[in-house]
């Protein structure tokens, strides 16, 4: 595959991030009609943003995106503008996602990975995260158990 490169008045460039966005607490909440509108959203703000989407993954506890973005915008304004909108518009369409999170949908954060010629691995990683492809196996819950009180 070839990413072609964008040309403005003063630059040309070919910028491209694989960007990957977790729900608050890594919560599976990105099922059926939420991970569709979830989609349909992200989509909707990169086109706002003038950002390509080369690529896009929604799964159950979060999200991948493979975007080419201009050079005025950068990887953690893109990320704040998708993840403010997309929260704020999925909590107001679906009232059970406020009750489970008030502040905010995403987790603070989010994995950026510049990405140079490598772009048919990175694809085919994200092709493989789609939802209806098989899964491996769940992933386990290595955390410690967590002690009650307070010095403990």
């Amino acid at each position: 595959m070839r990413i072609e490169t964008r040309r403005s008045r003063h630059t040309t460039s070919m910028l491209t991030d694989h960007m990957v966005c977790t729900p608050k607490y890594r919560g599976r909440v990105l099922t059926g009609e939420v991970g569709r509108e979830c989609e349909r959203l992200l989509r909707e703000g990169c086109r706002e943003l003038e950002i390509v989407v080369l690529d896009m993954a929604v799964n159950v506890d979060h999200v991948h995106l493979f975007v080419r973005y201009p050079p005025e915008l950068s990887p953690s304004k893109m990320a704040e503008k998708l993840k403010s909108n997309s929260s704020r518009e999925l909590r107001r369409k679906f009232p059970h996602l406020v009750r489970w999170c008030k502040d905010a949908l995403w987790a603070p954060g989010c994995y950026h990975g510049s990405v140079g010629r490598g772009f048919d691995v990175v694809q085919n990683y994200i092709r493989a995260q789609r939802s209806d492809a098989p899964m491996s196996r769940p992933r386990e819950d290595t955390r410690p158990e967590r002690r009650r009180g307070r010095f403990r």
